[in-house]
């Protein structure tokens, strides 16, 4: 049995607009959030023309001439502003009958792009549990028929399922939000034995070992430690009406001091040539869905916004740092000093 995708009923209006206005055809991506039960959609966002596209409407008249690498650079574009909760669900394409034969294949060669591309960005692993279908929409710009399909993201092999795709009006409406702000004081040494102080490389181990404390954190809602219960579990409903409160603020996150005995290692002294401290706080908000939502999808929602928050905002502050800290430009004493970064 495929999997049903439950979709915001304005993005129905969205995809006939475009398939009116561009041909032979249009690619765009699909945002929304999976669980074990029910996958969710609620936005739909076409990939922005190019600069020589930009004067009319049309696009290459063959499907070999997508370009690949301009949709990931969208995927991860989009992928940055989400908050937790929401990610890349898949994409669509709306094309002319003539080019229906070949939309299903170049539906699929984007989607494994695009995770590909998304994953090597992560600083988080999916759990094993976790949904990995991804969708592919296909949509006839003359007959408006609608074709679903999803991909195994894990299974470079996969093949298409069959899947539903159901219209549901103020989907989202009543979603719950999660918020929290986690300070962060993070010292990332820069070694002297790495070859020409690669700056990108010891930012990110830095930020890796950091992301573990994350992932390893405890998180108190309204003051308590939950187990996999329903989140909405002891929740007061809303006077006169049968919705709860949508918003959940009282959340604080502690980080473990030490990992345990089973998890000792011995202490090492490594020659650095100096290093980044990045302190603030950081504020992160996460969506998650109101069909009996779980305590661990809340939590699991919130630490990757957190750890995406910070890793997408060291992407940014670092970008031009590590451009010009070329290989052909890099000194030994550009890092002499311990520089601090704040939030």
């Amino acid at each position: 049995m495929g999997r049903t995708y439950y979709v915001e009923e304005d993005i129905g209006q969205y995809l006939s607009d475009l398939s009116t206005k561009f041909k032979p055809y249009v690619t765009g991506l699909l945002i929304g959030q999976c669980s074990s039960q029910r996958d969710y959609i609620i936005r739909a966002v076409r990939t922005p023309p190019k600069e020589e596209q930009k004067e009319g409407n049309t696009s290459p008249s063959k499907l070999e001439s997508i370009d690949e690498e301009w949709i990931n650079a969208h995927a991860s574009q989009v992928s940055r502003m989400l908050p937790g909760g929401l990610l890349v669900l898949g994409v669509f394409i709306i094309a002319t009958p003539e080019l229906s034969k070949d939309s299903q294949n170049a539906l699929r060669k984007i989607i494994f792009s695009i995770e590909k591309s998304l994953t090597k960005r992560r600083l988080w692993k999916p759990a094993e549990e976790e949904v990995s279908d991804r969708a592919a929409l296909q949509v006839c710009s003359a007959t408006k028929k609608i074709v679903c399909r999803t991909y195994d993201v894990q299974d470079p092999k996969s093949s298409a399922k069959p899947a539903d795709w159901k219209y549901q009006s103020a989907l989202s409406a009543s979603w719950l939000s999660l918020d929290c702000t986690v300070n962060v004081n993070i010292h990332i040494p820069l070694l002297a034995t790495s070859p020409n102080h690669d700056l990108e490389k010891n930012i990110k181990n830095g930020l890796n070992r950091w992301s573990k404390q994350i992932e390893d954190s405890i998180f108190l809602i309204n003051g308590q430690i939950k187990d996999d219960t329903e989140l909405l579990e002891g929740q007061k409903k809303l006077r006169g009406n049968t919705q709860y409160s949508t918003q959940i603020s009282d959340i604080k996150v502690l980080t473990q001091l030490s990992q345990g005995s089973s998890h000792r290692s011995t202490a090492t002294v490594q020659v650095c040539s100096g290093s980044i401290n990045l302190k603030g706080a950081v504020k992160c908000r996460a969506y998650v869905h109101n069909n009996k939502p779980k305590v661990k999808e809340a939590v699991q929602a919130l630490k990757r916004d957190i750890i995406n928050t910070l890793n997408d905002r060291c992407e940014i502050l670092f970008e031009d740092l590590i451009i010009n800290e070329g290989p052909h430009k890099k000194s030994r004493n550009s890092w002499k000093n311990p520089f601090t970064f704040r939030f």
